[in-house]
């Protein structure tokens, strides 16, 4: 008996001195990582950038030559080569899984769709074969189960060809790695299969054996995705299981740009951990009261879609006139229908039809006290609701564009009043047949459609990033909820750092 007790308090510390080490070299504080912005040259804008796990449908795509997509582009170090081998990919929280194009890699349908390098350039496809450390993951692997939908170890075995007798005594082969898988969003898909590695985010920071799919083949899709999701293979699900403290709390804060690149002079700053907020004064820090307070709303769990972030929502606001959001906006039953998802991945948000007419048609009224609706700018942008802006006008009437605030659900008041510039888009436009320069401004929402609703359900809206930039947008897994404070994103970037 006492032999037991001594070899199990030994066992005991073994583990303790093993997590310990492993643990050892991982940031005690929160680290910040620079996200770079992008913007799509391609004539084509996609519905949903990132809608529907699985799904094999497409959106519809609209022109829109104001620029057809905006999105952050994180990047960091993997493999054991020396040097190891930098990758960039898209941060996206409306995704689940990390994958990066590999060598060799196709790109169908990809002419035109991105940036020149280094975004869609080799430099940043993973070499496998250049890293030592690089193996591919098991068949009775939980991540493996977890990329199938949560399919049975036994089943995906099989499918890799291990023997009946090896599957009956979980020992399989090495060489029974896990089948590949498919993977879609609403723009576009892949196929790949899963790999392990060691990655860096920052020199202090390694993740030993970190999953991420190998894709040699696309659709539509020539970068990679850090999927920031709800789900086991997310970077921050992969993340936690190694720092907790870092994985279970990030935020981004988007700098404001109105899709021109040269207001871009910083990066937008991604937050990993949880910052002592009660003692920060970044244009407000955590602020829980006045004008820039922190708002939280509790996140909405989806049982069919568990990958999204979703918040309920209960209406908006055009100035002081409330329109109620569907009820399904502020619920998400069992089914996995109804919601709102917050999405770093797509670029405009998007809302049911009925309550959508309800909103433009409201702020068409406010708007139109102050300036004359343009067909011609509508033509050439997509966009549905676009005005000339007549300053003599709106000083005569005394108008101006009304203000928009999203009202979330949750105990008491998780209102978020917009910047202006994050709903209507202001250029200056030559449409008219004297060539004269006039102010214009557009609407920024969306009409998502009913192509939900013929696909079986799913989220009825999304919040995109362009309404969420100049604002820290704050996930804490841990309590389950999502805060929104305005912020001086750039201000925010240099005082971090």
């Amino acid at each position: 008996m006492a032999s037991s007790c001594l070899l199990l308090l030994l066992q005991l510390l073994f583990f303790h001195l093993i997590s310990q080490s492993s643990s050892s070299s991982l940031p005690s504080t929160p680290i910040v990582l620079p996200l770079t912005h992008t913007l799509s040259r391609t004539q084509k804008l996609k519905t949903s950038h990132r809608l529907l796990k699985g799904t094999s449908t497409l959106n519809a795509a609209v022109s829109l030559p104001l620029s057809s997509g905006s999105d952050y582009t994180l990047t960091f170090s993997i493999g054991s080569s020396s040097p190891p081998q930098a990758v960039s990919m898209y941060m996206d929280t409306g995704s689940d899984v990390v994958w990066l194009p590999c060598s060799p890699f196709e790109c169908i349908l990809c002419d035109g769709e991105q940036e020149p390098p280094p975004l869609a350039s080799s430099a940043t496809q993973f070499n496998l074969n250049a890293s030592s450390t690089a193996t591919a993951v098991h068949c009775s692997s939980p991540h493996c189960s977890a990329v199938h939908s949560a399919a049975p170890t036994s089943d995906l075995c099989a499918i890799s060809r291990c023997p009946l007798d090896s599957i009956e005594l979980s020992d399989c082969p090495a060489s029974s790695t896990c089948p590949p898988f498919y993977y879609a969003y609403g723009d576009g898909s892949f196929v790949a299969q899963l790999h392990s590695d060691h990655l860096s985010l920052i020199p202090s920071l390694k993740l030993h054996n970190f999953t991420f799919g190998c894709a040699h083949t696309t659709l539509g899709e020539p970068v990679g995705v850090a999927g920031f999701g709800r789900g086991k293979l997310s970077l921050p699900a992969q993340l936690a299981a190694v720092s907790p403290h870092l994985g279970n709390h990030f935020s981004y804060c988007l700098i404001s740009h109105s899709f021109k690149p040269d207001k871009l002079r910083r990066p937008s700053p991604l937050i990993l951990g949880r910052r002592d907020n009660d003692r920060l004064n970044v244009n407000g820090g955590e602020k829980t009261t006045g004008p820039n307070k922190l708002v939280y709303t509790p996140m909405l769990r989806n049982p069919k879609h568990p990958y999204f972030y979703c918040v309920g929502l209960t209406g908006i606001s055009i100035g002081k006139k409330l329109i109620p959001a569907p009820a399904s906006m502020s619920r998400v039953d069992s089914n996995g229908d109804g919601g709102l998802v917050v999405d770093s991945g797509t670029t405009y948000t998007m809302l049911p039809p009925k309550f959508y007419q309800s909103l433009v048609a409201e702020f068409g009224e406010r708007v139109s006290r102050i300036g004359k609706r343009l067909s011609q700018p509508e033509s050439t942008t997509g966009m549905s609701h676009c005005y000339y802006l007549n300053d003599d006008v709106a000083e005569k009437r005394g108008g101006t564009v009304p203000s928009m605030t999203l009202h979330f659900g949750g105990n008491g008041s998780s209102s978020v009043r917009l910047p202006r510039r994050n709903y209507f888009y202001e250029f200056l436009d030559s449409g008219d047949e004297s060539k004269r320069k006039r102010r214009v401004g557009c609407l920024m929402l969306m009409e998502d459609g009913d192509e939900m609703e013929s696909e079986g359900g799913g989220p009825s809206g999304i919040l995109g990033n362009y309404f969420q930039q100049g604002f820290e947008v704050v996930y804490d897994l841990e309590r389950e909820r999502i805060g929104f404070v305005r912020r001086r994103c750039d201000s925010l970037w240099d005082e971090l750092n």
